[in-house]
C-alpha cells in the first residue's frame, strides 16, 4: 500500500500539518460567524460606500469585511513564501522554519478570544499569514527531498491526504463546536491543533542531512521557459492561482448561501469540507498513478473538470445539488495538486526545493486571499456571478497548462482503461 511505502518523516509531517489543519480549517467558518451582528465583532461603523477625495470608489459590505480578513492570512503567507522558501535553502534547514510557523499560528489563534475589534482581527490573521509562510516551503521542500522521481508523486499524494483530512474535517466539526460550545472553544480547538503539529514535528521529524545551503542571492522567479512562452513551474503557479480562486469561493458567501439553500451553519461545513473529502479520497491514488503514467494527463484532466464544478455552484438550489457540485470541484483539484508538486519537484536543482516549491504553494495561497474578496465584491452583480467568473478562470488555466507544461516524468507508461500492476 502507499502509506508503508511512505517514508516514515513524511508520515509524520501529515500528521502533523492534519492537526494544524483542523484548527486553522475551523477559523474559516468561525471568522465570518465572529464578525457581525450575531458575533462579537461590530463592523457596522465600516460600512457604507467607500469614497476617497469625493469620489466613490465601491460600497464595503459585511461580506466583504470579511473577505478582507480572511484575505489578509493568504496574501501574506504567498507573498512572504518565495523569500522564507529560499531562507531555509540557504540555511539548508526547514525543521526551524517549521516549528517557528507552527508557534505562531497557535499564538494567533488563541489570541482571536481577547479581541473585539475588527482591526485587531486583521493583524491576527496576518500574523498567522506569516506563520504559515514560515512553515508551508519548508515543509514541502522537505516532502520533495524525501522523495525520489519514482515516488515524488506517492509523497504529495499523501502528504496532501492527510493534510486535507484536517482541513475537510475541521469545518465539519466547526459548525458543531460553535453551536454547541461558542467562539472561545472553537478558538481552543485552533490553538490544540497548532500545539500537536508542534510536539510531532518537534520529536519525530529530523532535516535531511544532504541538503545544503546551494540557492544565490537572486531570488528572482524565472518566467520565461527555454522551450515554450513560461517556465513550466511558473506557468503552473499562474494555474495554481486559478484553481485557489476558484476554490475559496464559497467560504465569504456563508450567510448568502445558507439563506438560498434554506440551511445552517453545519450543512454549510459539509458543503465547504466536501472539497476536501473528495481530495482525501483521490490524491494518493492520482499520486502514486502519477509516478507511473505521467504528470501530465492527471494536470489535464483535472483543470477540465474544475470549470463546470465551479460553475455548477452558481445554480445549486439545494444542499444535495451544491454538494455535488463542490465534491466534483474536489477530484478536480486532487488530480492537479500532487502532480503539480510533483512536477516542480522533478524540475528543481538540488539545494533549491524550497525556492521552486514555493511557487506553486505561493500561488495557491494568492489564490485562497483573492477568492473571498472577489466573491465578496462580485455577488453584488447576483449569487452566480463569482462561480461564472471562476469557471472562466479554470478555463484559462487549463489553456495555460496544455500549452505550457510538459512531461517531467521519464519513460511513462500508456493509461489504460482498467490499469494494471
Amino acid at each position: 500500500m502507499a502509506l508503508f511505502d511512505t517514508d516514515r518523516r513524511v508520515l509524520v509531517l501529515a500528521l502533523a500539518r492534519m492537526a494544524d489543519a483542523v484548527g486553522n480549517s475551523f477559523l474559516i467558518v468561525v471568522l465570518p460567524a465572529y464578525i457581525g451582528a450575531h458575533g462579537r465583532v461590530a463592523v457596522d461603523q465600516y460600512t457604507g460606500q467607500l469614497a476617497v477625495l469625493g469620489v466613490d470608489l465601491l460600497v464595503v459590505t459585511p461580506s466583504l469585511l470579511v473577505g478582507v480578513v480572511l484575505s489578509a492570512f493568504g496574501f501574506l503567507n504567498s507573498f512572504l513564501q518565495p523569500f522564507t522558501g529560499r531562507a531555509s535553502d540557504r540555511a539548508g534547514k526547514r525543521k526551524v522554519f517549521i516549528l517557528a510557523g507552527l508557534a505562531l499560528l497557535g499564538v494567533a489563534s488563541g489570541s482571536y478570544a481577547l479581541v473585539s475589534d475588527y482591526r485587531l482581527v486583521i493583524v491576527l490573521r496576518a500574523l498567522q499569514g506569516i506563520g504559515a509562510a514560515l512553515t508551508i516551503p519548508a515543509t514541502v521542500a522537505l516532502v520533495n527531498e524525501l522523495a525520489t522521481t519514482d515516488t515524488r508523486g506517492n509523497n504529495f499524494g499523501v502528504f496532501n491526504t492527510f493534510r486535507l483530512i484536517g482541513f475537510g474535517f475541521g469545518p465539519v466539526v466547526a459548525g458543531f463546536v460553535l453551536t454547541r460550545y461558542g467562539f472561545d472553544a472553537a478558538f481552543g480547538v485552533a490553538v490544540v491543533g497548532a500545539f500537536l503539529s508542534f510536539l510531532l514535528v518537534s520529536f519525530l521529524v529530523s532535516d535531511v542531512e544532504e541538503t545544503r545551503a546551494k540557492a544565490g542571492e537572486d531570488l528572482s522567479i524565472a518566467v520565461r521557459g527555454d522551450s515554450g512562452l513560461l517556465d513550466p513551474v511558473f506557468a503552473l503557479g499562474v494555474a495554481t492561482v486559478c484553481m485557489g480562486i476558484t476554490i475559496s469561493l464559497f467560504a465569504t458567501l456563508e450567510p448568502i448561501i445558507n439563506e438560498r439553500l434554506g440551511q445552517d451553519n453545519v450543512l454549510f461545513g459539509l458543503e465547504f469540507g466536501t472539497v476536501v473529502i473528495a481530495n482525501v479520497l483521490f490524491q494518493v491514488p492520482i499520486g502514486r498513478a502519477s509516478d507511473r503514467y505521467g504528470r501530465r494527463p492527471f494536470l489535464v484532466g483535472g483543470f477540465l473538470l474544475l470549470i463546470p464544478a465551479t460553475l455548477a455552484q452558481g445554480y445549486a438550489l439545494t444542499p444535495a445539488t451544491m454538494i455535488v457540485s463542490r465534491f466534483l470541484q474536489g477530484v478536480a483539484v486532487a488530480a492537479v495538486f500532487a502532480p503539480s508538486l510533483a512536477v516542480a519537484g522533478d524540475l528543481a536543482r538540488e539545494g533549491e526545493s524550497g525556492t521552486t516549491l514555493s511557487i506553486l504553494t505561493m500561488g495557491f495561497g494568492l489564490g485562497t486571499a483573492i477568492g473571498p474578496l472577489a466573491s465578496g465584491y462580485l455577488v453584488r452583480f447576483g449569487f452566480v456571478t463569482p462561480f461564472a467568473v471562476g469557471a472562466v478562470l479554470a478555463a484559462a488555466a487549463l489553456v495555460v497548462v496544455y500549452s505550457q507544461v510538459q512531461e517531467t516524468l521519464v519513460d511513462p507508461q500508456p493509461i489504460r482503461a482498467v490499469p494494471g500492476d
